[in-house]
């Protein structure tokens, strides 16, 4: 992973309302969720809410597809997945025990 993606990644989830978009559609899975009821489960006005989709699907940390009429948003577990990498990738000097995560999915 090169830095400006790190960089570009963690700038789209420095923002409360992005950050709860992403951490709702991690918590959602893979299926994901249209963005209708992104905005409402996290009491966002669609307009706003189309403006955070953009910045973390520019992120690439989500990903949309279309169902219908509809526009599901998932996370991008494979980009998630690649900037933890990259975040611990030195970590604990070397000992990967002392850096696992807390708990697993």
């Amino acid at each position: 992973m090169k830095i400006k993606f790190a960089v570009g990644a963690l700038a789209a989830l420095a923002q409360e309302s992005r950050l709860a978009i992403f951490r709702l559609l991690v918590q959602i899975g893979k299926e994901g969720l249209p963005a209708g009821e992104l905005a409402v489960k996290l009491s966002i006005p669609a307009a706003t809410m189309s403006f955070h989709l953009k910045t973390l699907t520019h992120a690439k940390l989500i990903k949309s597809r279309v169902d219908g009429r509809f526009v599901i948003y998932s996370a991008n577990f494979t980009e998630m997945d690649k900037l933890i990498a990259y975040l611990t990738e030195h970590c604990c000097a070397g000992d990967a025990a002392q850096c696992a995560p807390l708990k697993k999915c």
